[in-house]
């Protein structure tokens, strides 16, 4: 199920700037002798150090792929060396760009989609060997019908659906379009970089085989951009494995201490806590109690009055206000409590789930026997010259909690009700 909500620029981010900077790159008619030996290396250094890289966090389906690109540019960079030499292209030119044009975008998709395994060297040793069959029996028609293979290649299947403007065969672009319409759906399906990544690498490759004998740098920049897009997709998502809570989509506890040291003089830590959740997890299961925390992390998530919201851990959450007073933080934070409390929830079967937000929004209009609600408890802590240090605040923060919870509940209190209600019993006493 496509869920539009979950499709985020920020998905490209990390593959856009070198999808854009190799296409600019390419097109200068000179290069730096730097770059022209950077460039000539890059590829190499991409497959044996990023392949490294992604074996560490597991990514067998990226190290196939860097192994897949990294081949289809050693066949044609001795290609183009042989033109730029000799001034003409070899005699198997023709025959060996344009299988390298069907092929390298079909297998480019297939494992793309291939969806990693939990044995590593099994998985690996699969793709391995899809590819090996692969290479053998296009080596093998090769090398046995080579002029009706090229002939087949270059020929227009589909006249009226052939353009002047077609510099591959028209085959590749058939192929180029199920690859993208595939890859497309895989990320629509499951939205995160690396398989933006791989729907911006394949655009790379589409620009970059017309251009394999025209520009004199084309091959090599834009093969390394592609294969560097990869790789900084799998560490914008070995990013988000540490910083990012991957239930709730908020920054995690780890992305919150790594903002605690960088805080100014003024400040405030909220600490929120859903009330009887572990009640509420008990009675409707740990499925209903994972949406809670997914919508209750989406509308604290709207704090205003430029605070940030955190997962700390289990029911628990953080808002950050940096720069700001607790007189000014109450009333943004007074709205997010009450934005839950007034939230209807109906609980459905997946099988009765409405299809959209429009029908949901529908269900929730009425009342329902199956419609819960849940609240919130708040305590906040601003610093002073007795808490200098974060973690001082957050520990008056949770003390501040606890009085909350002791008032019954879906409450905001801060660390300075608290210490008045402790003077008042003590002076009582």
């Amino acid at each position: 199920m496509i869920r539009l909500a979950r499709l985020r620029f920020s998905h490209f981010v990390s593959s856009l700037p070198f999808l854009l900077g190799g296409m600019v790159a390419a097109r200068l008619p000179v290069l730096n002798e730097f770059f022209i030996s950077l460039f000539n290396v890059l590829p190499t250094l991409l497959l044996l150090l990023g392949g490294a890289f992604c074996m560490v966090y597991g990514r067998q389906r990226e190290v196939v792929l860097l192994a897949l690109l990294y081949i289809g540019y050693f066949l044609l960079d001795i290609q183009v060396d042989h033109f730029r030499e000799h001034g003409q292209v070899r005699s198997d030119a023709v025959l060996v760009f344009h299988l390298i044009c069907l092929l390298l975008p079909a297998l480019y998709t297939l494992y793309g989609c291939w969806q990693e395994r939990s044995h590593l060297l099994q998985d690996l040793f699969a793709r391995a060997l899809v590819l090996l069959a692969v290479g053998a029996v296009a080596l093998g028609l090769a090398r046995r019908y080579p002029q009706g293979i090229a002939d087949w290649l270059v020929q227009v299947h589909w006249p009226a659906l052939h353009g002047s403007w077609m510099s591959l065969a028209q085959l590749s672009y058939g192929m180029f379009l199920v690859a993208f319409i595939a890859l497309l759906v895989q990320y629509l399906r499951l939205p995160r970089p690396l398989h933006a990544a791989q729907l911006v690498g394949l655009l790379g490759l589409l620009w970059m085989l017309p251009q394999v004998f025209i520009l004199p740098h084309a091959l090599q920049v834009m093969s390394s951009m592609v294969m560097l897009v990869l790789v900084a997709a799998v560490a914008h998502e070995a990013y988000q494995m540490a910083f990012r809570d991957e239930l709730t989509g908020l920054p995690g506890r780890r992305a919150l201490n790594e903002r605690l040291q960088r805080l100014g003089r003024d400040y405030v830590i909220v600490m929120v806590d859903v009330d009887h959740f572990k009640k509420f997890n008990d009675t409707h299961g740990h499925d209903v109690g994972d949406q809670v925390l997914r919508l209750v992390a989406s509308l604290l998530r709207k704090v205003g009055g430029g605070g940030k919201a955190y997962r700390y851990g289990g029911e628990e959450f953080t808002l950050l206000f940096p720069g700001k007073s607790l007189e000014q933080c109450m009333p943004h934070m007074e709205a997010v409590r009450l934005a839950i409390e007034q939230y209807r929830m109906q609980l459905r079967d997946k099988q009765n789930r409405p299809r959209d937000d429009r029908q949901g929004k529908q269900h929730r209009t009425g009342k329902s026997a199956n419609e819960v609600s849940v609240t919130v408890s708040m305590g906040a802590a601003e610093r002073q010259a007795q808490q200098r240090r974060p973690q001082e605040v957050i520990k008056e923060a949770d003390n501040a909690l606890y009085s909350a919870k002791a008032a019954g509940r879906n409450c905001i209190r801060s660390a300075a009700q608290r210490r008045g209600a402790v003077r008042v019993v003590v002076d009582g006493d």
